[in-house]
């Protein structure tokens, strides 16, 4: 037992690469993609297409992560505003802050929106206050961006394999016993018939449309991984990590479309905020897979949040510790000022999450989707081209 230690005790045994894909999963697979609600929203919803477009909206996903990533680690821009200040060039003065603004919208939805499915799921679970509920989310997030990238990308790992061990225990029975359900409503949804609560006509061009506006808004936390070029010795760990990126990523969101399939048609999802959960009540295994979905849904809300306020605290202490002249400097009062900067993030995200505005915060994604498409997709595409990928 002992000489079959887990990834997840020893460090030195996981991979850079692979802690660095975990990032990226935890960031983009939070509170949201573990009850469905995501997938449901900008895939299911548009019909047959969702069975095609993760490819699509993985592969660009990976894509840009790996391209940020390769700059970063070139360039050594190891925080957000660096790496802005560095790609942008001329235009910096104005195109770094308008990223910063994306970024705070950024905290404002997704952290937000993680607290608020993190409380709501352990107020259902054990029916005490909500603002007690999303209290006890920030302590957790609290306590692990406070020590920095290294035990966020180790937590990044940890809760990866189980939210995916997760995600199997759930989908795997369910799929197999309800096999029959989901290829019946593959056939309904080929012939154009669209599942519950969708008002989309099947149109290929919204589905397309909705995949990229998904990819656009899950793209604004790419800032999140130039943290984690610190580490890195070559290039190859990146390449390495962004081919990781796209198997768990896809594998993972197919395999949850497959999944909820089986109750896309079914008149409880009509009504349901966590279809994930629908699946578990209308398939095998109930008493057990409900807790499991729940848990997954906090682990997910939890890892999203920790790397989005791991990624502003550490462009905030590096903003500062660049004005100091001495490494001896640097290091006296580095936890000190790491401890300020979470303390000050994870309370606005806490308290933005008190007003529990749901429907504000779904709206957030949409803005924070075309805010990354004119501060990140746009000037990434224009980069590429000028330099011929030369600078990466």
């Amino acid at each position: 037992m002992s000489g079959k230690r887990s990834y997840l005790v020893d460090k030195n045994k996981m991979p850079l690469a692979m802690g660095i894909a975990f990032v990226a999963f935890t960031t983009q697979f939070g509170g949201g993609f573990a009850s469905g609600a995501q997938i449901y929203q900008y895939f299911i919803n548009y019909g047959i297409w969702c069975l095609i477009l993760p490819a699509l909206t993985q592969g660009l996903y990976a894509l840009f992560f790996w391209y940020g990533m390769r700059y970063a680690y070139k360039h050594k821009t190891y925080d957000y505003r660096s790496f802005s200040d560095s790609i942008y060039g001329k235009t910096r003065y104005v195109m770094s802050n308008l990223y910063e603004v994306c970024y705070l919208i950024m905290i404002a939805t997704a952290s937000a929106a993680a607290f608020a499915t993190g409380g709501s799921t352990i107020q259902t679970l054990f029916g005490i206050p909500y603002w007690l509920c999303t209290l006890i989310v920030a302590v957790f997030i609290f306590v692990i961006a406070l020590f920095g990238t290294s035990v966020v990308r180790k937590c990044a790992s940890t809760l990866s394999v189980l939210i995916i061990l997760g995600l199997v225990l759930v989908l795997v029975p369910n799929i197999v016993v309800q096999w029959g359900e989901i290829s019946a409503s593959i056939g309904r949804m080929a012939g154009g018939e669209m599942v519950v609560r969708s008002t989309q006509t099947g149109a290929f061009g919204p589905a397309l449309w909705s995949a990229v506006l998904y990819f656009f808004f899950q793209l604004a936390s790419v800032s999140v991984m130039y943290q984690h070029m610190e580490a890195v010795t070559d290039v190859k760990q990146i390449n390495r990590a962004a081919i990781g990126m796209f198997v768990c990523n896809f594998v993972a969101m197919e395999l949850s479309i497959v999944g909820l399939l089986a109750v896309s048609y079914v008149a409880d999802m009509a009504q349901a905020s966590v279809p994930m959960l629908v699946l578990v009540q209308n398939g095998v295994g109930a008493k057990i897979l409900t807790p499991i979905i729940s848990l997954l849904i906090i682990l997910g809300a939890i890892s999203t949040a920790v790397n989005m306020i791991s990624g502003i605290v550490t462009r905030c202490v590096n903003a500062i510790e660049r004005r100091m002249a001495t490494q001896e400097q640097k290091e006296k009062g580095h936890l000190g000022r790491n401890a300020v900067f979470t303390l000050i993030f994870t309370f606005l995200a806490f308290a933005i999450a008190q007003f529990g505005l749901m429907a504000v915060v779904s709206k957030g994604y949409a803005y924070l989707g075309y805010a990354a498409l004119i501060t990140l997709f746009v000037p990434f595409v224009i980069h590429a081209v000028v330099t011929k990928g030369k600078e990466i």
